[in-house]
């Protein structure tokens, strides 16, 4: 099926141009004509069951492509090696192509798929421990929980938290590190097995073993080493400056958790005279390789210092609603020109919901004491969860975007909903109504990770199984000390 255009906007969808518009339902014509017009009745497969996505090279013609400047209609993408190699009008493609048989999406977007700049893999049997809890409770949960953690334990958790991300829309999460008592290997095999793009972290606070670490996954596909120091004030200064001038040379980035509790911006001013963003700007830890968690509590002098050095943060409204201090000024940081991306600090692993509260928390924050009403629109927030969320983790070479020469890391989704009809402006309909429920597919490097919520090739179910054994055993463990939130 497709849509008729009814609306300038539309028609300009229909020529290629940004934004889809307002659509009615019609019969005989769509992705699926467009291709029976291009190949003179090539035959085509729809997109019925995961077989279809097979193969080393794929051609698809979905409804809408989700591109950089926005959605488009009539365009077809070639997936060759797990990567894009070619998109451009469809009939282009197909008659360029004509030994692959076209894989039909009608009613559907192919889109990125969502970067989560900042995650906790080892946490995830945890995260109903947290609600109504004060906000440091990394002191009374998370370091109680993951030293609790054994090999087996800690690879179930990583591979349960990916399989969460990639049914959330996740193609690439940041793991800002552990403190599980393992082999950081246990975290890249959960992750690798569930097939999902990660930014893979080791805390180096002693200063002891990141070049090691930074060089284990020489040109892994899927796992990319990072370095990271929990916050400022476990390392010493010198550590700091090392570990962060590492990551530079070597093109990896450094995670640090910074300004994110009004307690942790006091001891950093009692312990060195400055706040925690001031003082790694002091010492010449800041930079395009440094990615700073949370960021809440900014002045703006530090906001300028992330400016001016090209320091990313991590944006993680979820985070701010569960348990923080305050949100982040993320529509101040992007018109000062700070990198960012958006995080889910392992709260709930859904792309869509995250996005949303996003943008929502700008709005009750910021935006409604100023009378503005876009907040940044839904293209801001699509951006800034993808392709710019992906630069933030130091991976806009590599993912983010439908975009020749990236990584083939997209999603499925469909728009034959309620939620999305009429259709006037996609990608703030992304933002506000679109659901994971919606997603049919996730690709990560080439490869279907996800059909209909679950991996088309293992049992996800069966780990489901395992971890809801293993999880309670961890917690009981951990003797995690718990504030009465009722």
């Amino acid at each position: 099926m497709r849509y008729e255009a009814e609306t300038e906007s539309a028609q300009a969808a229909e020529d290629g141009r940004p934004g889809v518009g307002r659509r009615r339902l019609l019969v005989g014509a769509g992705a699926a004509g467009l291709l029976s017009a291009a190949a003179g009745g090539h035959p085509a497969y729809a997109a019925t069951g995961p077989g279809e996505f097979g193969g080393d090279r794929q051609l698809l013609v979905p409804e809408v492509l989700l591109l950089p400047d926005g959605p488009v209609r009539g365009r077809a993408a070639l997936v060759e090696g797990g990567t894009f190699r070619e998109i451009g009008p469809a009939q282009q493609l197909i008659a360029r192509h004509q030994g692959l048989h076209p894989l039909c999406l009608d009613g559907h977007v192919v889109m990125p798929g969502f970067v989560d700049a900042h995650h906790h893999l080892t946490q995830s049997f945890g995260k109903a421990q947290s609600f109504g809890q004060p906000s440091e409770i990394f002191k009374t949960v998370w370091e109680p929980l993951e030293r609790a953690l054994d090999e087996e334990s800690a690879y179930l958790s990583a591979k349960l938290a990916a399989l969460e991300a990639l049914r959330g829309g996740f193609t690439t999460v940041a793991d800002a590190g552990t403190r599980a008592p393992v082999d950081v290997e246990v975290i890249a095999r959960g992750t690798e097995e569930a097939g999902i793009r990660c930014v893979l972290s080791k805390i180096v606070s002693d200063g002891k073993g990141g070049p090691a670490h930074l060089g284990r996954w020489d040109r892994h596909p899927l796992v990319h080493p990072s370095l990271a120091i929990a916050v400022p004030e476990d390392a010493k200064d010198t550590v700091l400056r090392r570990t962060a001038d590492l990551c530079a040379e070597a093109g990896a980035v450094f995670q640090v958790h910074v300004n994110e509790h009004l307690a942790s911006v006091e001891r950093s001013l009692k312990s060195v005279g400055r706040r925690p963003v001031e003082h790694l700007h002091h010492i010449g830890a800041l930079g395009p390789h440094t990615l700073g968690a949370h960021a809440t509590l900014l002045t703006p002098t530090e906001m300028q210092q992330l400016a001016d050095s090209g320091t990313a943060i991590s944006y993680n409204p979820v985070a701010s609603a569960w348990k923080g201090n305050a949100v982040a000024q993320a529509t101040q940081l992007a018109a000062l020109g700070v990198r960012f991306g958006t995080g889910t600090d392992g709260t709930r692993g859904d792309g869509f919901r995250l996005v949303d509260a996003a943008e929502t928390a700008q709005r009750l924050t910021y935006g409604l004491a100023a009378g503005d009403s876009s907040c940044g629109a839904g293209r801001r927030w699509l951006d800034h969860a993808t392709r710019l969320g992906a630069d933030a983790v130091g991976l806009g070479r590599v993912t983010g975007a439908i975009a020749v020469g990236k990584a083939a890391d997209y999603l499925v989704v469909d728009l034959r909903v309620p939620e999305l009809t009429p259709s006037y402006d996609l990608r703030w309909e992304l933002v506000r109504l679109a659901g994971r429920d919606q997603i049919t597919a996730v690709v990560v490097g080439g490869r279907l990770r996800l059909w209909q919520g679950w991996p088309p090739d293992w049992d996800g179910r069966a780990l489901v199984e395992r971890a809801a054994q293993a999880g309670p055993r961890v917690v009981r463990r951990a003797g995690i000390r718990r504030v009465d939130p009722r």
